[in-house]
């Protein structure tokens, strides 16, 4: 026996009792469970005078920083504190470190795993902004037990000619690609322990070679190992895209190896798109802008290679139908405009190449250098067009970054 209550409920007697049940009502697809709130990231970033990571007293919170999960991108109040609704699933936050400050304890962090709600503070050193400066530029060291000797070449240099910092545009291990997890795991623990060792700090991102298993056919890794793909880079390295300031210029890493089952390609996606617009937008107007990531926005050295439709990474790819060059961003175009419109986009720098590059074009409005570094890991090219291997060291004088001067690894200038 069965009697009906409004709102699709109906008492039901079972055993002597009269039990409520809840009914769909017809014509609905049928019951959905209440989503549960969706996680919260919070935490304060604060001057950490004597270093030592823990917000002590007398310890103020720095405003108007910004902090991201590779998603949403929010900026600090006049405390210092922020607050993330958690929409990524990188399992990670960071923060843009802010002009006239360093991260004491490192610019990111991992997020448990099953936790609703993460705590996450930020400690930062005062680091006054300065009129100049020296960064260094360096790509493809391919690190292995076999070549890590001209890791070591590199870290000699950096001490010798002492910049702020040293940007890594990417294909830093031999290879993750195409080799089991111990194999992989393995390159990125020697490539760690050697910028470990560097004296000036070590900005990465990604190259193709960081991407974990995706050539499934060799590496015989699954899709759901919970390091494929990006998921390794992120385990040892942090976040394979995010920003930082310094002395008034806006460095941005970007993440421009796309990939699409078995390959990779030259593509910055929509999510990451995104969230450039949001990291663009808590940069002040006319703001100097430097990207580094690895697969370069264009390149002229596909010509000089020639084509190829033979090797493991041919000339083109064809990817949803549409067939694009794979060594070049194929959304260039969409990224250059965001960064032109209301800063002074002056330098994207990229690696992949092995050779120094420099391209410029004069076009409306802002003119941007199109520069790629040489690669550590050694020469390359053919006979006649012997690409040399270097770094290349760029002066920055009241946020005027000059051409660079392309510095040969095997045979250093004296400084």
């Amino acid at each position: 026996m069965n009697r009906s209550l409004a709102s699709g409920h109906v008492l039901h007697w079972r055993c002597g009792l009269w039990i409520a049940l809840v009914t769909v009502p017809l014509g609905l697809s049928g019951w959905r469970p209440i989503a549960p709130p969706p996680s919260a990231i919070t935490g304060v970033v604060f001057v950490d005078h004597n270093s030592n990571g823990q917000r002590d007293a007398q310890e103020p919170g720095v405003a108007e920083v910004a902090v991201s999960d590779q998603v949403n991108v929010v900026t600090t109040d006049p405390a210092g504190r922020y607050e993330l609704t958690r929409r990524s699933t990188g399992g990670l936050v960071f923060v843009s470190v802010p002009n006239g400050y360093k991260a004491t304890h490192g610019q990111w962090r991992a997020l448990k795993p099953g936790h609703e709600t993460h705590h996450v503070d930020f400690p930062l050193r005062i680091d006054p902004p300065r009129r100049s400066f020296r960064f260094m530029h360096a790509s493809d060291t391919h690190v292995s037990e076999s070549s890590v000797e001209r890791m070591r070449l590199l870290r000699e240099l950096v001490d010798s000619l002492r910049p702020a910092f040293l940007l890594m545009t990417g294909d830093l291990v031999r290879d993750a690609l195409r080799v089991g997890e111990e194999e992989a795991r393995r390159y990125y623990e020697l490539y760690l322990s050697e910028i470990e060792r560097f004296s000036a700090p070590v900005w990465n991102v990604p190259g193709n070679h960081e991407n974990f298993g995706i050539e499934r056919h060799q590496s015989l890794v699954s899709r759901e190992h919970p390091l494929y793909g990006k998921g390794m880079f992120r385990h040892y390295l942090g976040p394979n895209y995010y920003s930082f300031t310094y002395s008034g210029v806006h460095f941005v890493g970007l993440d421009s190896v796309d990939y699409d089952d078995l390959w990779y390609y030259g593509h910055i996606d929509s999510t990451q798109v995104a969230w450039l617009k949001r990291d663009l937008s808590t940069v002040p107007a006319g703001t100097p802008i430097v990207t580094f990531n690895h697969i370069p926005f264009f390149s002229g050295i596909l010509s000089v290679s020639g084509y190829n439709d033979t090797s493991v990474a041919p000339t083109l790819i064809r990817i949803g139908g549409v067939t694009q060059f794979r060594h070049t961003v194929s959304n260039a175009y969409e990224l250059i405009s965001l960064l032109t419109a209301r800063h002074d986009y002056t330098l994207a720098l990229g690696g992949h190449v092995h050779a120094r590059e420099k391209l410029v074009y004069d076009v409306d409005g802002t003119n941007v250098r199109y520069y790629q570094s040489a690669a550590v890991i050694g020469p390359s090219g053919r006979p006649g067009m012997r690409m040399t291997s270097g770094v290349t060291l760029y002066r920055v004088e009241d946020g005027q970054i000059d051409d660079g001067e392309f510095i040969p690894l095997d045979t250093p200038m004296q400084h």
